[in-house]
């Protein structure tokens, strides 16, 4: 069978699968807590789900309890896989500079298998949602979508020799997991309405299998492992060690100014990642609260806008990147978020919320090219160790995120439920002054002709 080197749709069907019980799980933990706490089922209509409005009705008062609590329960899951996680990242995505990639797209794909199959019983049998930290745990053994976030990115860069060219394919894998995330959420609704939650995390446990298959017997490798690396056995210690050595060395090898330079644009990366990731995460809370009571079809919708979002933004970064530098077009996608968002804290009906998404057209802009600008920094060897330390700043930045937002929004629902997202665009400040001082400085350019010289002088010495 002829194997092809195209990994984006093993990244769209991952993508499409993860994205799709993100927020069934939210969904379906809010109604449990609302039956336990006013035990009574969730009444809903086409347009809405119940919720109280007079806040003097006793029901207003179980109705911001319910709130809390699910973000609470949302915020102590997550933390639940955030270490194993970040191990498990480091250790597959930075392995695949001397292994292959494959290994890091495989297992993720085999751990959401296994956690939907596992949350389809949990759903079915109605069995306590307390089990939902142990599948969470298990889950991230396997990587879970941090590790595959980060072979996939290796993958790209791997195949790319231009510095534009990588830009804009890295930013088309986030297109891609825009896309997908977006027709995720617009059908999620209607798999929920149409087949029930254990089915739904059915769907989800079929497209991993899919992706299991196309990963395994049609993805060509990128990494060429030689044959004495496979005959020679190495012990697990070693193996580790050797594995941890590849992102230890990213930064011991490197000049001052590319060491710096590294540490800088990660935590560029940390801090808009920190950001965008709390406050949109916040949304299907928000929704479906007082006063937009949205259901799952209207949280479909508007999870489904971020598919335009990521469209925008995608082709924001292919004209932009043919006239601007990669610094310029990380400030406009900041700004665009700053705008939805403080929109967002003031969204008291259902057209303001859906027109929330016009100043936050451009706002994925950022991720992928400081992914892109990180890539161009280090050697080809070196692009599993940057994507490795990528992929961990994602799991531990989200994670934290999730904890400070969650328990943020759990304090302030009941007198401001907007403020998370004032405090979220406050934060963009610190990210916007350190590309500031970035950009008075030539650092960047003169590390990517740095990183080029290294890398010609090492192809003359594997040539000799």
């Amino acid at each position: 069978m002829r194997k092809v080197l195209l990994v984006e749709p093993a990244i769209a069907i991952y993508a499409f699968a993860f994205f799709l019980t993100v927020p069934v799980i939210q969904q379906y933990i809010y109604r449990r807590i609302w039956e336990e706490t006013s035990n009574s089922s969730l009444m809903e209509n086409t347009t809405t789900t119940y919720c109280e409005l007079n806040k003097s009705n006793p029901a207003y008062i179980k109705q911001k309890e319910v709130q809390e609590k699910t973000s609470l329960f949302l915020m102590e899951m997550d933390l639940t896989s955030t270490v194993p996680s970040i191990l498990v990242a480091i250790i597959l995505v930075a392995d695949g500079d001397r292994h292959g990639r494959k290994k890091s797209l495989v297992l993720p794909s085999v751990g959401g298998l296994i956690s939907n199959i596992l949350l389809s019983a949990l759903s079915y049998f109605s069995l306590s949602h307390s089990i939902f930290f142990a599948i969470s745990f298990f889950g991230s053994l396997f990587g879970s979508l941090a590790t595959f976030i980060g072979g996939g990115f290796a993958f790209i860069a791997d195949l790319c020799k231009e510095e534009k060219q990588k830009t804009i394919r890295i930013a088309a894998v986030d297109l891609i997991f825009g896309l997908s995330s977006g027709l995720a959420g617009l059908t999620s609704g209607y798999f929920i309405r149409g087949l029930g939650f254990p089915w739904t995390f059915g769907v989800a446990s079929l497209l991993h299998l899919i992706n299991i298959f196309y990963i395994i017997f049609w993805l060509e490798e990128t990494v060429r492992v030689s044959e004495f690396q496979q005959n020679t056995s190495v012990s697990c210690i070693e193996g580790l060690k050797e594995t941890f050595s590849g992102v230890y060395m990213l930064f011991k090898a490197s000049t001052c100014k590319k060491r710096t330079l590294i540490i800088v644009l990660l935590f560029t990366f940390m801090m808009y990642f920190f950001t965008w990731i709390g406050g949109s995460s916040l949304f299907t809370l928000y929704e479906l609260d007082e006063p937009l009571c949205w259901n799952e079809i209207y949280i479909g919708y508007g999870a489904a806008t971020f598919t335009s979002i990521s469209l925008t933004s995608f082709l924001g970064v292919y004209l932009f990147s043919h006239c601007l530098r990669d610094i310029y077009i990380v400030f406009i996608g900041m700004f665009s978020y700053i705008g939805g968002i403080v929109m967002a804290a003031f969204a008291k009906t259902t057209l303001l919320m859906f027109l929330v998404r016009v100043p936050s057209l451009l706002c994925f802009m950022p991720i992928p090219v400081l992914r892109s600008m990180l890539s161009k920094v280090v050697l080809a060897s070196e692009q599993g160790a940057v994507f490795a330390c990528i992929a961990c700043l994602e799991v531990m930045t989200g994670a934290c995120s999730y904890a400070v937002f969650n328990s943020l929004y759990a304090a302030t629902v009941a007198w401001f439920p907007g403020f998370s997202f004032l405090f979220s665009a406050g934060l963009c400040i610190i990210p916007l002054a350190v590309l500031c001082w970035l950009m008075c400085t030539s650092w960047h350019e003169e590390d990517l002709a740095s990183r080029e010289y290294e890398e010609v002088s090492s192809e003359e010495s594997n040539e000799r």
